[in-house]
């Protein structure tokens, strides 16, 4: 019975930490989350106290006493879940193991090298809030965003290196035809210039002075709206195919997990019988 009694508490505090399918488990997750937004919030809280008051670095001790209490408390969690979890080094290298390391690391950064600007410090700390998507990973419209994302990767990939090319032509055109008399300087300026010209955003701090320069800036504009549009319209329409083979998709009628192959006859959650696979 001792021999056993680490297994089983190992056992329990995956499930605590880990298992989604628990009250527990979600119950801790959501603690988490909202821990890490009320970490952010304190954050905000302190710039607008350094920015209003100009705090000295003494004057930053109850803030920094707060901040001690938060990175302990992740930092306790962070190791929990390296022991429990079954193959400790894959969780640390995670997409979610590394997002935990990183909600701990601001204050022993600090620590190890004191001669970083609170500035610095504070902006990292509101990393945190990434832990929130611990929390939305579970909902359905979001694994659907994601799933339509992931299946349209290739198309968005050749879009963009497409709309990258299409820059620094531009941007090289510019510099050929405007100059550094007009703001120009080099070629990385010139492709600055085009991809804010694209975008749309427009800042004023370069701008073009011949009519060659400006009826270019127009057709970059024009062009600019397909930066918006063509990856709207391909995720739209991958979030669409998600959605209809997930309305397709075989769900048990004992635990209602879904997602199963179209020829399997066992839910892979609880091991039910699944019922035969509804015609689209």
């Amino acid at each position: 019975m001792v021999s056993t009694h680490p297994h089983s508490l190992r056992q329990r505090l995956y499930h605590f930490l880990f298992d989604q399918r628990t009250v527990s488990g979600r119950r801790t997750e959501l603690f988490c989350g909202l821990f890490a937004l009320f970490s952010v919030v304190i954050v905000f809280i302190e710039s607008g106290f350094g920015t209003q008051y100009h705090l000295t670095f003494e004057q930053w001790r109850g803030f920094m006493l707060l901040e001690v209490v938060i990175t302990l408390a992740f930092t306790f969690e962070y190791i929990l879940r390296i022991l429990c979890w079954p193959r400790p080094a894959k969780y640390v290298f995670s997409f979610w193991g590394l997002l935990d390391l990183i909600t701990i690391l601001p204050l022993y950064i600090l620590w190890l090298w004191p001669e970083i600007g609170l500035n610095y410090l504070l902006a990292f700390r509101t990393i945190r809030v990434l832990r929130i998507l611990k929390l939305l990973r579970n909902m359905p419209s979001l694994r659907i965003f994601a799933d339509a994302i992931i299946s349209a990767r290739h198309q968005l990939m050749v879009f963009y290196f497409l709309i990258a090319i299409v820059m620094v032509v531009f941007g090289s055109l510019m510099y050929g035809i405007e100059g550094p008399e007009n703001g120009f300087t080099t070629l990385g300026t010139s492709v600055y210039w085009a991809i804010v010209t694209a975008t749309t955003v427009g800042y004023g701090d370069i701008a073009p002075h011949t009519p060659l320069g400006r009826t270019l800036a127009s057709l970059l504009i024009l062009i600019g709206y397909s930066v918006i549009a063509i990856p709207t319209g391909l995720i739209t329409t991958h979030m669409s195919n998600e959605y209809q083979n997930r309305r397709n998709a075989r769900r048990c009628p004992a635990c209602h997990h879904s997602g199963h192959d179209k020829d399997a006859q066992f839910c892979s959650a609880c091991g039910s019988k699944l019922t035969q696979a509804r015609q689209a």
